[in-house]
C-alpha cells in the first residue's frame, strides 16, 4: 500500500477516539489482553504477535509477544501495510505466502524479516474498528489456515469486550468522582435572605426547569447549582461546569459543542463537546453574560430544540441536559444594552435565584466560621479552634468584597497561623482586624512600645534614652525591670 501515515486512519474508519494509555492504566485489562495474545500465539504456533490499538491517528501496541522493545514502540518490523488494510477495510486478513502475495510482497518488513504467513483481525467497539490482533510466521508457509483465522477472530471479540469494559469502567469512575465532589458541598446559612434562597431551591430541585443564578463572585452560585443537581432526578448523571468568561469564542464553541476532524487547524480528530458528555445530566454555565452572539445562538437551539451541532459538522445531535447558568452581572441590563439576546434571556431566566452578598447576611458569619473550622479540624485531625470575641467582632464588621470565598480563605489562613486553640485579631489579615488590634491597645502598651523603640534607636544606651524621652534614669530602670525587657 502507498497510503502514508498523515492520511491514516481514513475518513470513516473510526467514529470514536480511544486512548491506549487509558487501557494500559487498568492493570487487570492489560493482563487480560496479554493473556489473550499469549494464547493466540501459542495455539497458532506463531512466531510473533501483537495487539494494536488505534490511538487517535497512531497505532499503539498494548500487548506483544516475541517483539523487541523498539519494534513494539514504532512497529518497524511488523507489516504495517497489513494492519492498515485491516483497519481501513474493517475485515480480517489472511495471507499464506506474504512474499508471493502481490498486495504485500514488496513491503520492506516482509522482505527484510522473511515473513511468510500473516493473520490480522480487527477488533470492534459497536461498529467502530478500535484495533487489531496481528500474528505472523517466518517458518512453514502453510502454517495459518482459514480455521486459524476464525479462531483468532473469536479471540479478537474477547479482546474488544475487555477494552469495552475498561472504557465503561472509566466512565463510571469519572461519574462517581463527580458525584462525590457534588455530595461534598454544603450550603450554610440561617439569615432571612438565605432562607428565601433555600425556599426557592426546594421548589425547583425536583424538576428539570432552567435556573438562572445571579450574584457577586464568591457568593456560592456553583454550590447552589451542584445542590440542585445532586438533590434532583438527574443526580445519577453527570454534572459538568464550564466557565465562559474571558474565553475566545472558537475555544468555547469547541469545548461546549465539540468539533469535526479537519474543521480547523489542529482539529486532528473528532471531539465530543461537553454538552454531549452531560447528556442526561446537568450543565452549569458560569458567567453566562460573557458569551458571544454565535454561542448565544447555539445555546438557544439547545434550549429550544435539544440539539447541538459540532464545529464543522453538518449533522445535528440530540442532547437532553438541564441548563443552570450563573452571572455576576445584571443579565437584564446586558439585554437592554444590546449585548445579550432577549429570547435567550427569557429561556435562561425561567426561575431566577439571587445569591445575597455576605455583607447583607452578616448574621451567617459566625455559623460559616464554625463550619469552616470544623471542616479544617477534620482535615488536619486536630481539635476545633475557637475565635476570640474581638476577632469575631472584626470578622463581622468587615465588608467582605470577596464574599464567602474570601471568608473561607481568611479562616483557613488564620487556622494555620494561629498558635494554640484560639484565633485572635493578630491572626486575621483583614483591615478591620488590624485597626481593632491598634484600637484595643492600652496606654501601657503604647508606653512600652515607645520606650523600647527609643532604646533601640539609642543603641541600648539607657542614659541617652532617658534624656530623649525626658524621664529620669531611675524611672527607665524601673520600667525595664517591670517589663523584664533587655536592651536590643
Amino acid at each position: 500500500m502507498t497510503r502514508n501515515q498523515s492520511s491514516f486512519p481514513p475518513e470513516g474508519a473510526s467514529g470514536k477516539q480511544f486512548n491506549a494509555q487509558d487501557i494500559l492504566s487498568r492493570e487487570d485489562i492489560a493482563r487480560l489482553l496479554d493473556t489473550v495474545l499469549a494464547l493466540s500465539v501459542e495455539m497458532m504456533n506463531a512466531d510473533r504477535g501483537a495487539i494494536i490499538l488505534l490511538d487517535g491517528r497512531k497505532l499503539t501496541v498494548v500487548a506483544s509477544r516475541n517483539l523487541s522493545e523498539e519494534t513494539a514502540r514504532d512497529l518497524t518490523d511488523l507489516s504495517t501495510s497489513v494492519v492498515r488494510q485491516v483497519v481501513e477495510n474493517a475485515a480480517p486478513l489472511l495471507t499464506h505466502d506474504a512474499q508471493a502475495d502481490p498486495r504485500f510482497g514488496q513491503a520492506a518488513s516482509v522482505i527484510l524479516h522473511q515473513i511468510t504467513s500473516i493473520i490480522c483481525v480487527p477488533m470492534f467497539n459497536e461498529q467502530t474498528v478500535i484495533g487489531v490482533i496481528y500474528l505472523d510466521s517466518r517458518g512453514n508457509r502453510q502454517r495459518f489456515t482459514d480455521e486459524n483465522l476464525d479462531f483468532i477472530d473469536t479471540f479478537a471479540r474477547m479482546a474488544a469486550i475487555a477494552i469495552d469494559y475498561a472504557l465503561a469502567y472509566r466512565k463510571l469512575y469519572e461519574e462517581k468522582v463527580h458525584l462525590n465532589i457534588g455530595e461534598g458541598y454544603k450550603i450554610v446559612g440561617h439569615s432571612p435572605k438565605m432562607l428565601e434562597v433555600f425556599g426557592l431551591m426546594r421548589r425547583v430541585m425536583n424538576s428539570d426547569i432552567t435556573v438562572l443564578l445571579e450574584g457577586e463572585s464568591g457568593t456560592g452560585k456553583e454550590l447552589v447549582a451542584r445542590a440542585l443537581h445532586y438533590s434532583g432526578p438527574r443526580r445519577d448523571k453527570m454534572f459538568i461546569t464550564q466557565f465562559c468568561g474571558n474565553l475566545a469564542e472558537s475555544l468555547l464553541e469547541s469545548e461546549l459543542f465539540g468539533h469535526k476532524k479537519g474543521s480547523f487547524t489542529g482539529a486532528i480528530a473528532d471531539k465530543k463537546g461537553l454538552m454531549e458528555m452531560a447528556d442526561g445530566g446537568t450543565f452549569f454555565l458560569d458567567e453566562i453574560a460573557d458569551i458571544s452572539p454565535t454561542i448565544q445562538a447555539k445555546l438557544l437551539r439547545v434550549l429550544q430544540e435539544g440539539e447541538i451541532r459540532r464545529v464543522g459538522d453538518t449533522e445535528s445531535r440530540r442532547v437532553n441536559v438541564r441548563i443552570i447558568s450563573a452571572t455576576n452581572k445584571s443579565l437584564k441590563g446586558e439585554v437592554e444594552a444590546g449585548k445579550f439576546r432577549e429570547d435567550l434571556y427569557y429561556r435562561l431566566n425561567v426561575i431566577s435565584i439571587h445569591l445575597p452578598p455576605l455583607r447583607e447576611r452578616t448574621g451567617d458569619i459566625p455559623l460559616l466560621i464554625h463550619y469552616f473550622l470544623t471542616e479544617l479540624a477534620t482535615k488536619t485531625h486536630t481539635s476545633i479552634k475557637k475565635v476570640a470575641p474581638r476577632a469575631m467582632q472584626a470578622l463581622s464588621n468587615y465588608n467582605w468584597p470577596g464574599n464567602v470565598r474570601e471568608l473561607e480563605n481568611t479562616i483557613e489562613r488564620a487556622h494555620l497561623l494561629s498558635e494554640g486553640d484560639l484565633i485572635d485579631v493578630e491572626d486575621l489579615f483583614i483591615p478591620e482586624a488590624q485597626e481593632l488590634a491598634i484600637k484595643l491597645k492600652t496606654l501601657k502598651d503604647y508606653e512600652r512600645e515607645i520606650v523600647l523603640r527609643v532604646l533601640k534607636e539609642c543603641g541600648g544606651n539607657k542614659t541617652q534614652t532617658a534624656e530623649t524621652l525626658g524621664v529620669s534614669l531611675r524611672w527607665l530602670h524601673y520600667k525595664l525591670n517591670e517589663w523584664k525587657a533587655k536592651p536590643e
